[in-house]
């Protein structure tokens, strides 16, 4: 998935290193058998490696698909001592280069990695209160918001799509996931919804316009929130939505749903008991309540280049954790849901739109940054692809609450149907 400026210039065939390299000179020899360890240790794959002097070595027998192409001795080694972080930095530098298919050769590293997980730590080293989830978050969302623009859809939707059909458009599948929300918590014209994390607007919106409800939307990000006050304003909807610039732990009043799209994986499992307080205190009894995450299979750590680079506090919960939040107070399930491969087909749309806005990007930011957010897309696709990474949509309600569907169906009515 490189662009252009990403290729690697090898070192002319008849250049001293080469020719020494030829010759068998001890000068490499040993760092050879360092990037021959490297490929080793992620299960030999298809996978060739190029050294800064022009040798190389593949895994296995055949052309490689695809080659590690390290520029110099020190980015080979740093990515031998740890490969999960200092990977990640040294390609985001342009220090090591991927020829091929760069999402081919992540799936593989995280296949490799299922036999080295880790168990979730409780200690973080960004840790998620209130002070340090604002630092979190600016880190990642206000970037500006002009920059997600070039790549993201129109109505500026930050989470998984929902696909029923393979061959819709991105915005087509983010309005689809929008309405698929809503028509699992069965909105109903004058319900009073709040919205935990609500990004730049987009679900507040639409359950406003769409569903005839009124929405109080909390988020951290000051450029989101922004942009949501402005985007409402212009579609007459000030009087139906409420976006407070706040964190979650300061909801307050009374709701007939709650939902939470794309921030559960911010709140860190330490904070699951105080995030589940909330929900109680501000349900109604009949209230119900949907909260959509990305998630691992298991309780384990999350990619560590990803959240000090990246993510900062990310800690993607196991379904098992998101039980921690519902179970102390009597909240029942009612449906779960994973949209992973939803999730995946998002991020080849997020990742192609990328490619083609890299040019301005670069511009508006640094080659690094490109090379950094390629990776974290290029690598989070991968993550879904080979099924490292989960998608969780989990319906709630009280446990007295007996007013339920008796099939599924609600979930798929179309427009006409539920309106």
């Amino acid at each position: 998935m490189s662009g252009p400026d990403d290729r690697v210039l090898l070192a002319d065939p008849a250049s001293p290193a080469k020719k020494s390299a030829a010759r068998g000179s001890p000068a490499y020899s040993w760092e050879k058998r360092l990037l021959k360890k490297l490929l080793t240790s992620l299960g030999d794959p298809p996978v060739g490696g190029v050294l800064w002097s022009g040798e190389e070595i593949q895994a296995c027998e055949g052309t490689p698909a695809t080659r590690l192409l390290f520029h110099s001795r020190r980015a080979l080694l740093k990515t031998l001592l740890d490969p999960e972080l200092y990977f990640g930095d040294e390609y985001a530098a342009g220090r090591v280069d991927v020829e091929g298919d760069l999402v081919r050769l992540l799936e593989q590293a995280f296949n490799r990695s299922g036999a080295t997980e880790e168990p979730r730590r409780l200690l973080r080293r960004r840790r998620n209160s209130t002070s340090g989830a604002r630092d979190n978050i600016f880190h990642h969302y206000d970037v500006g918001n002009d920059f997600f623009e070039k790549w993201l859809d129109s109505e500026m939707v930050y989470t998984c799509a929902y696909f029923p059909d393979p061959a819709m458009s991105l915005e087509a599948a983010q309005i689809a996931k929008l309405d698929h929300v809503c028509r699992k918590l069965r909105l109903r014209p004058g319900d009073r919804v709040v919205e935990a994390g609500c990004g730049w607007g987009s679900l507040a919106r639409h359950m406003a316009a769409r569903y005839g409800v009124t929405v109080d939307a909390y988020n951290i990000s000051h450029e989101q929130i922004t942009y949501a006050r402005e985007r409402a304003r212009r579609q007459g909807l000030g009087n139906r939505v409420t976006f407070h610039e706040a964190d979650y732990r300061d909801i307050t009043g009374c709701y007939d749903a709650f939902v939470s799209v794309g921030m559960l994986e911010h709140v860190g499992v330490e904070n699951y008991v105080v995030l589940g307080t909330i929900i109680d205190r501000c349900l109604t009894p009949d209230g119900r309540g949907l909260i959509h995450t990305i998630g691992m299979h298991r309780p384990m750590q999350f990619n560590r280049w990803l959240e000090t680079r990246v993510f900062p506090g990310a800690q993607p919960p196991a379904l098992s954790e998101v039980m921690n939040i519902l179970e102390p107070y009597s909240f029942t399930v009612l449906d779960v849901e994973n949209l992973r491969n939803h999730y995946a087909e998002t991020l080849r749309h997020w990742l192609a739109r990328f490619e083609i806005a890299a040019p301005e990007i670069s511009s508006m930011f640094d080659r690094r940054f490109v090379r950094t957010w390629r990776l974290y897309l290029a690598g989070s696709l991968a993550a879904y692809t080979s099924g490292w990474m989960q998608l969780f949509q989990v319906l709630f309600n009280r446990r007295t609450n007996d007013d339920l569907p008796r099939t599924r169906a609600y979930m798929y009515q179309t427009d006409s149907e539920s309106h």
